[in-house]
């Protein structure tokens, strides 16, 4: 499993960017995947993670309405589109799937605190990292 992430970059407050993560390994199609983000001296936090089902996504309170993911299982890759940051989503972000457990499906919001930190993890990515500034 390899989830490679890119997309990131100096943006002003208010810019956009969108955020890739290409899979290999596995197909993302009725996997669960999901974007994290770590601040320089903070706690990695779920920003963003569908399940397998893909009808429902979860979105932490500070990016609702701004953030959203999608994938293309065509391309095995997930997205994260990110309109009006703010310089507080200023960090380093990294997508993540969950260890493939047969016959088990996990909640849309598998990547909220205190669900997160319990689970394992089938891969994640390198990193990409996000500045808002002006």
């Amino acid at each position: 499993v390899q989830l490679q992430a890119s997309g990131g970059g100096l943006v002003q407050p208010g810019g956009s960017l969108r955020l890739s993560c290409a899979a290999s390994g596995f197909t993302l199609d009725n996997s669960a995947i999901g974007w994290f983000r770590q601040a320089p001296g903070k706690e990695r936090e779920g920003v963003s993670c569908i399940n397998e089902s893909d009808r429902r996504k979860y979105y932490a309170d500070s990016v609702k309405g701004r953030f959203t993911i999608s994938r293309d299982n065509a391309k095995n890759t997930v997205y994260l589109q990110m309109n009006s940051l703010k310089p507080e989503d200023t960090a380093v972000y990294y997508c993540a799937t969950p260890a493939y457990i047969p016959g088990n499906s996990y909640t849309h919001d598998w990547c909220r605190p205190g669900v997160a930190g319990n689970l394992r993890y089938d891969g994640w990515g390198q990193g990409t990292q996000v500045t808002v500034s002006s």
